[in-house]
C-alpha cells in the first residue's frame, strides 16, 4: 500500500521548525546515507473495531467497549471501568486526517516509519488498552488474550522490525504466568504490566508490585527473559478531571504522572535484588520526572530508615540505572538531564506514531530541537542503541557508532 501524501497544514508547520544539525556525525534525516539507528519504543495499532467482539465469548457482549446515543441524540464512548465520554464530531484535514488513516497495514506502517527515519518500533494497542480497565481478572484476561492473537496473527511476520508487547493481566496471578508462558512461546519481544495490577483508585487492600504475592511472576519474567513495559494511562481511568483544563489536568496529572507508581515499587522493594536479570521500562510518561524520582526515593530511602523495609544494597536509584528505562518523544527538559545525572544509558526514543502528541512524520527536527546539546555518542544511544539492545533488534554494525 503507498504511503499518505501528507500535507503540513498551518497548526502543524510549527513542527518543521529546527537549528538544524551541523556538526552532527550521523543525523536522523531518513535522505541521510549516513543515517543513525532510530528505534521508535511507542507506536500505537490500529485495532479492527470488531477485535473483541469477534473474538470473546458471547457472555460479555454487553459489556464490551461501545458507543451509546441518548434521548437527545448525543454519542457515549461506553467503557467499563472508565467513566462516559461524550463524542464530538471532528472533521480533521492536514496531518491530523494523515495521522487517523495511517498504519493500515504493517507494509504501510514500516514504509511511513521510513518516512520519519525509523528503523524499527515497538508497538502498544488502542482499543486494547481498555482490556485492563475492569477488576474482573476473568474479563480482563479474555480481552488481552484477543488483543495478542490478532497482534501476534498481525505481526509476527514482521518481528524483526515491528515488535507487539503481549498484555498481561496481573489481576490474577494464575493468568499472568499462562499469558507470559504463551507469549515466550510464541516469540513476542516483551510483555506491557498495567501500572497498578489491580484496576481502579488507589486501595491498601489491593495488591501490588512490591509485595512478594508477585514472586513467582518475576521469576518467571527471569526465566523467559522477556522485558517489562508499563504503558501510561493504564491501571486507573485517567479521565479523573472535567471542566475547565480537564483534557490538559487529566493528561499530566491523571496519565502521565501514576506511571512513577511502578517504577517506585520495583526499585524500592527489593524485587530487582531478588530477581536481578529484570529488566523494565515505563512508556509514553516523558523523562523529566526521572532525575527528580530518583533523587526523591534516595532521600526518602536515607532520612526515613528507620521505617523503611526491607534494607537494601544500595539505593533505590542504583536499580533503576542498572534495570529501568524510560521513553519520551519530546522533553527538553528531561534530556537537560541526560548527561549529568548519568541517565543517557536509560532513556529511549519514540515518535508515538501515529498518535497526535507524537512527532511522526517530522521527527528528524524535532530531534534536532531537542538532542543539540548532547554528545554523538548519547544520541545514538537514546535514540536507537538502547532500545536495540533492550527488545532485541538488530543493529547493523555499521550503524553501531
Amino acid at each position: 500500500m503507498d504511503t499518505l501524501e501528507i500535507e503540513v497544514n498551518e497548526p502543524n508547520v510549527w513542527r518543521l521548525e529546527t537549528p538544524g544539525h551541523k556538526g552532527w556525525p550521523r543525523t536522523a534525516r531518513p535522505t541521510d546515507p549516513n543515517k543513525m539507528f532510530l528505534i521508535s519504543v511507542d507506536g500505537h495499532v490500529n485495532e479492527p473495531s470488531n477485535i473483541f467482539a469477534d473474538r470473546l465469548p458471547e457472555k460479555y457482549a454487553n459489556r464490551l467497549p461501545r458507543v451509546e446515543i441518548d434521548a437527545k441524540g448525543e454519542k457515549w464512548a461506553v467503557q467499563e471501568g472508565f467513566r462516559k465520554s461524550k463524542l464530538r464530531e471532528n472533521t480533521f484535514v492536514g496531518e491530523e486526517k494523515a495521522r487517523n488513516e495511517a498504519g493500515k497495514t504493517p507494509q504501510q506502517r514500516i514504509a511511513e516509519l521510513k518516512m520519519d527515519g525509523v528503523d524499527g518500533e515497538v508497538l502498544f494497542p488502542n482499543r486494547g488498552l481498555m482490556a485492563w480497565a475492569t477488576r474482573d481478572a476473568d474479563f480482563s484476561y479474555a480481552m488481552l488474550c484477543a488483543w495478542n492473537d490478532w497482534a501476534w496473527e498481525t505481526f509476527g511476520p514482521h518481528n524483526d522490525r515491528l515488535k507487539p508487547m503481549a498484555g498481561i493481566c496481573t489481576a490474577n496471578l494464575e493468568y499472568a504466568m499462562a499469558e507470559i508462558t504463551r507469549a515466550a512461546k510464541r516469540g513476542f519481544s516483551g510483555i506491557s504490566l498495567p501500572c497498578k495490577p489491580i484496576f481502579g483508585p488507589h486501595n491498601h487492600e489491593d495488591p501490588n508490585y512490591n509485595l512478594p504475592i508477585f514472586d513467582p511472576m518475576w521469576a518467571l519474567i527471569e526465566e523467559v527473559n522477556l522485558p517489562i513495559t508499563f504503558h501510561v494511562s493504564t491501571g486507573r481511568d485517567p479521565r479523573a478531571s472535567t471542566g475547565n483544563g480537564g483534557a490538559v489536568i487529566n493528561y499530566v496529572s491523571h496519565s502521565l504522572a501514576p506511571t512513577i507508581e511502578p517504577m517506585a515499587n520495583l526499585c524500592t522493594s527489593g524485587v530487582l535484588e531478588r530477581f536481578p536479570k529484570i529488566k523494565f521500562a515505563t512508556i509514553e510518561a516523558g523523562i523529566g520526572w526521572v532525575a527528580w524520582a530518583l533523587d526523591a526515593m534516595d532521600e526518602a530511602y536515607k532520612k526515613h530508615h528507620m521505617w523503611v523495609r526491607p534494607k537494601l544494597q544500595g539505593l533505590p536509584s542504583d536499580y533503576y540505572r542498572a534495570h529501568g528505562y524510560s521513553s519520551f518523544q519530546e522533553d527538553r527538559a528531561g534530556l537537560a538531564t541526560a548527561e549529568q545525572f548519568n541517565l543517557v544509558d536509560n532513556f529511549i526514543w519514540a515518535n508515538d506514531y501515529p498518535h497526535h502528541e507524537g512527532s511522526w512524520p517530522h521527527s528528524p527536527e524535532a530531534i534536532e530541537r531537542q538532542m543539540g546539546h548532547l554528545k554523538h555518542e548519547s544520541r545514538m544511544k537514546i535514540l536507537g542503541l538502547n532500545a536495540a539492545k533492550l527488545f532485541k533488534f538488530d543493529v547493523p554494525p555499521a550503524k553501531l557508532s
